[in-house]
């Protein structure tokens, strides 16, 4: 493997690139499945919409901050240089650990396997059915999950070959995602249905639990106050998941024009095309579909269900289709952005020394193929759906202190060039920084399961931190004699 000619990034990409870049992160098949389970846990139209609300509140608020930390540092590794630099390298390197060990690679693993079982409508072979499978050392391996390592491969491949690859097929595959799910909103909102719309909101801010049985029997459980609140920040662990991967663009500010200005116009309008898209999607839902449908809709599948209420059977392909685009664009975002963070921390010697190196097109190829690795693990594995909603506390902590960063940043370089300003500081950081920790509160409180395995996870990266420093200053001892 060849290094690129000064062994430095090409900066190709434009602000409408970097903007398909978030949004296309952003978007993959989350927000066409999730509203069934927080259905189950709220029970409620009114505030099925308000979670989604508040979750792009929390991530428009975010994005705009993030505008200030990614003008200071516009270069490769985005959130980890930020806590690097605000806090200590070790910091850093918990959130660049867990980034690898689940958060982008588990990502990465659930949309491939995402785009398979949609595959499942037009080939049979790959439904996610038992006789589906076979078996190996104990392991049942499902047909769908194959393919979906088969399209992580594909896609890291294909962004071994250069930035302008996958910025081309991150623009074609975005752009006609957008088109699509705007289409299907204005579809959705055209056959409004006022009988199912007015019976969904009938009592719209009653939270209760929706149980189904055996005997399909749908009951209902009122929750009070405390309990509310739990199940409020429960149903948020599937809008957050959907709406997480926003800050992706920073991760590749090396090849991004004009990143100073760029980086943070392009989490702006990316975050709050998705955030609009994502809310309107919800009252399509909500248009068309019985409540309990929809909680319960076959596999969660409640786009589904509305697209079936809206263009008849011929709805299923449509949505199949929508969501394989959505999903391929998706990954393909991940796998661009997400190898650049492995990049950076190579470079500061706590990551393998062959991920620092660019190939002869100017991307990280080793550092893309580890993280191929590491996704396809999980991608068999079958747990990498398990382990996002155990980390959903901890990136939702991470991105608490990176925000309490700007206000460090500001005191000790008070100083240092900040071409863009967090807007609304600062109100909306703090905003930011209590509506983080009052999630997390709960979920430590009402969901403890999504909580300690995170923080489990997390917390093995400090001996490998130790482990990596000391190996590190091996190394240069090595090369100073």
């Amino acid at each position: 493997m060849s290094q690129s000619q000064g062994n430095e990034f090409k900066p190709t990409l434009g602000l409408f690139d970097s903007t398909m870049i978030v949004a296309g992160s952003m978007i993959g098949s989350g927000i066409f499945i999730v509203s069934a389970d927080m259905l189950k846990d709220l029970g409620s139209a009114g505030w099925l919409i308000a979670a989604w609300i508040i979750t792009g509140v929390m991530t428009l608020i975010a994005a705009v901050s993030y505008g200030e930390l990614s003008g200071m540092f516009p270069k490769a590794g985005g959130q980890y240089v930020y806590l690097k630099e605000a806090y200590n390298p070790l910091v850093g390197f918990l959130y660049g650990w867990s980034f690898f060990s689940v958060i982008q690679t588990g990502t990465i693993a659930a949309v491939a396997v995402g785009f398979a079982k949609f595959a499942g409508y037009f080939f049979p072979a790959l439904a996610w059915e038992d006789e589906n499978t076979f078996h190996i050392s104990g392991f049942t391996i499902h047909y769908a999950q194959l393919l979906g390592v088969a399209l992580i491969i594909l896609l890291t491949y294909i962004n071994t070959r250069g930035v302008k690859t996958g910025k081309i097929i991150q623009t074609f595959f975005t752009s006609t995602k957008l088109i699509a799910m705007f289409a299907l909103i204005m579809a959705g909102l055209f056959f409004f249905k006022s009988d199912i719309w007015e019976a969904n909101w009938a009592d719209a801010w009653t939270i209760r639990n929706l149980t189904k049985s055996d005997s399909g029997i749908i009951s209902t459980n009122t929750l009070l106050t405390g309990a509310a609140m739990g199940a409020i920040a429960s149903a948020m662990v599937g809008s957050i998941f959907s709406s997480d991967a926003w800050n992706n663009v920073t991760f590749i500010a090396g090849e991004i024009q004009n990143p100073k200005r760029n980086i943070g116009l392009s989490l702006f309008l990316g975050t709050l095309i998705v955030t609009v898209i994502y809310i309107l999607m919800n009252v399509v839902y909500l248009a068309n579909v019985n409540l309990n449908d929809l909680a319960f809709a076959k596999d969660n599948r409640v786009a589904l269900s509305a697209s079936d209420a809206i263009f008849g059977s011929v709805g299923t392909i449509l949505i199949a289709l929508l969501i394989m685009i959505s999903t391929f664009g998706c990954n393909n975002g991940l796998i661009l952005a997400g190898a650049r963070v492995y990049y950076t921390m190579a470079k500061d010697q706590l990551f393998f020394k062959n991920a620092g190196t660019l190939n002869e097109n100017a991307v990280p190829e080793w550092a893309l193929w580890i993280q191929c690795a590491m996704a396809c693990v999980l991608c068999l594995s079958g747990k990498y759906g398990d382990l996002l909603d155990m980390v959903s506390f901890v990136v939702v902590i991470f991105y608490v202190l990176t925000i309490a960063g700007i206000f460090i940043l500001r005191r000790k370089r008070p100083d240092a060039e900040r071409p863009y300003k967090a807007f609304g500081y600062p109100v909306l950081p703090l905003i930011y920084i209590l509506m983080g920790l009052s999630f997390c509160g709960l979920l430590i409180v009402y969901k403890p399961q999504f909580t300690w395995p995170g923080l489990i996870i997390t917390l093995i990266g400090i001996p490998l931190y130790f482990f990596a420093v000391r190996s590190g200053k091996s190394v240069s001892k090595n090369v100073n004699h």
